[in-house]
């Protein structure tokens, strides 16, 4: 007979981790009598990290007293107590291997039903004081797994647990886990996965991209980060400008062509190249990415620049490249690429952030395809309109193409309805009224300020999230869950510098040599106040998974699934030379 051995809860409170400030609730304590379960938590309970922990299908963490005694032979330990792993009960009885999603249980007055494994998270190790337990937990098979509440109802330690009915397909907590985290599933056991009505969306959404991934594409897992395709070339590979071509008053094109003759990999639709430009000599190269605007398979390829003022990358490549310089490019990156499908195609864009799109637009026109498509896009006024008659053109190649300009600053000689539809900035408020179909597929690339405001615009107007996709070339935003946000400019660490191999931030702009005093790239970033994404910090989420575009990293400790082809993740992983990240 299953039994509820103990009820544990704790707020949410400020621990001191690493000269850092974390917001969590992973210390629960036993409490005695009975308590009442509500459909989010049990009184006295709460979550620190509601993107991570908590909700309706994560209100109650379960973990086994049997795994309990297993943790104490593996680790040496003998000093855990009820609440140890971050669980509200503590059960004796339903192992993982055995607990099935779907199953439901009786406790108390209250009703149950299993909905999925724990979720990695470094705060498990926080609390255990053992950096790789979330990984442990994946590795050994032994996650625990959440309640959902069905019915509320108040329950005690020792009260009898009541299997009142089985998951349909029978996949057991364990079995759920390591289709998600391990390598080795089977299309069969992911559509079994995907009739389980118990499951998540989040967890759907996985299964359902591990499915999709042909046997052709990049090694990785899709059910965790995005995998792009592997790129065509490691690290850099010279270039010469065929030609340099002027789009507006502030925007200019370069035509790259191979220096060897050799084809150039056709790069999808929205992906990006970095340049690697040697500036000055004598100091590090600077790094710049830079989309590709040119049609699919054109045999050559053409990013575009804005003339930043004071813009170290700008001036130099308007200044001082002429046609027959040579330039060091990367393979094509990136997975804010166009996606097949039925749906209308939303474009939409601001300034330069035209560019991704504009390929886009290039490859709809060269396929003649009959899907609706969208051109919407942002410019101060006929001067600073790039590509305005390329767009235009391409337009009107496709069977049911709309197109709809907004000048901000129109200028005398600007005319309404021959160059822009409206003045003003694009703004989401004006979509009904303009047409526009919020069940088509939105593809932003713009100003920061752009894609915030068009982004929550969106959402608040009923597109799906993953309907919207977004193209930043600056950093991206931080993924540091528990953490308190400081926001500080990428800068060198204070310590002084390492004798590694260097060690290149691209978006970021930093170069510096490896310091071995740094657990990881990731502890490396973070001391340059690089924006960077986690969570479990110990090679298992694939949060931190990050685009190499230059060099090698050896791993330590070994991550339970590699990442994509042309990726590392970053919270395990360390330099074996020069190396350059997309961070």
């Amino acid at each position: 007979m299953a039994q509820l051995l103990s009820v544990n809860v704790g707020l949410p409170r400020d621990v001191q981790w690493k000269g850092r400030t974390v917001y969590t609730a992973v210390w629960k304590d036993a409490v005695r009598g009975r308590r009442k379960v509500g459909r989010l938590n049990i009184d006295g309970d709460g979550q620190g990290d509601l993107q991570g922990h908590g909700g309706e299908h994560r209100a109650v963490l379960v973990y086994q007293i049997d795994s309990y005694r297993y943790w104490e032979r593996e680790l040496g330990r003998k000093d855990f107590v009820f609440g140890q792993f971050g669980d509200n009960f503590t059960v004796d009885g339903l192992p993982d291997d055995e607990v099935c999603i779907g199953d439901r249980y009786r406790i108390g007055s209250a009703l149950f039903e299993v909905t999925q494994p724990r979720v990695t998270c470094y705060r498990v190790g926080i609390r255990m004081d053992e950096p790789r337990m979330a990984a442990l937990l994946v590795e050994h098979h032994r996650p625990g797994f959440y309640f959902r509440v069905l019915e509320t109802g108040d329950v005690a330690a020792g009260d009898e647990i009541v299997k009142v009915g089985d998951g349909p397909e029978r996949m057991s907590v364990a079995e759920a886990d390591a289709l998600l985290y391990l390598t080795g599933h089977s299309r069969a056991q992911l559509e079994r996965a995907l009739r389980i009505p118990a499951l998540p969306a989040g967890w759907r959404g996985s299964f359902q991209a591990l499915l999709q991934q042909g046997p052709g594409q990049a090694k990785g897992n899709p059910g965790l980060a995005v995998v792009s395709p592997p790129p065509a070339w490691t690290g850099f590979r010279p270039m010469r400008v065929s030609r340099i071509e002027r789009e507006s008053a502030s925007v200019f094109s370069l035509v790259l062509v191979p220096t060897d003759g050799e084809p150039l990999a056709a790069a999808l639709p929205g992906q990006f190249v970095v340049l690697r430009l040697q500036v000055q000599s004598g100091a590090p190269p600077i790094l710049r990415s830079y989309s590709l605007s040119n049609p699919p398979g054109s045999g050559h390829y053409r990013v575009t620049i804005k003339q930043e003022e004071n813009g170290l990358a700008s001036t130099y490549l308007r200044t001082r490249i002429k046609p027959g310089s040579n330039l060091e490019v990367s393979a094509p990156r990136g997975s804010f690429t166009l996606r097949s499908g039925t749906e209308p195609v939303v474009l939409l864009s601001a300034g330069v952030g035209v560019t991704p799109v504009l390929a886009m637009l290039h490859a709809l026109a060269a396929g003649k395809s009959s899907r609706p498509v969208w051109w919407l896009h942002g410019a101060r006024n006929r001067e600073e309109h790039p590509f305005r008659e390329e767009s235009r053109a391409l337009l009107q190649q496709l069977q049911h193409g709309h197109s709809y300009v907004q000048y901000s600053r129109p200028g005398p000689a600007d005319r309404r309805g021959v160059d822009f539809d409206a003045a003003g900035h694009l703004a989401v408020s004006a979509f009904d009224q303009i047409g526009v179909p919020r069940e088509g597929q939105f593809y932003l690339c713009g100003p920061a300020a752009f894609l915030r405001e068009l982004t929550a615009g969106l959402a608040a107007w009923g597109v799906a999230a993953d309907h919207i996709h977004t193209e930043i070339f600056g950093t991206l935003d931080s993924i540091t869950p528990g953490m308190k946000a400081e926001m500080h400019s990428p800068h060198l660490p204070a310590e002084p510098a390492g004798f590694g191999p260097q060690v290149s931030f691209a978006r970021s702009g930093l170069t510096l040599p490896w310091n071995a005093k740094y657990q990881s790239l990731l502890e490396l970033a973070e001391a340059c106040d690089v924006p960077v994404r986690w969570s479990c910090r110990t090679g298992v989420c694939h949060t931190c998974e990050t685009a190499l575009i230059g060099g090698d990293v050896e791993y330590d400790p070994e991550p339970l699934g590699p990442p994509a082809q042309g990726d590392a993740l970053i919270c395990c992983s360390r330099p074996r030379g020069e190396v350059i990240l997309d961070l």
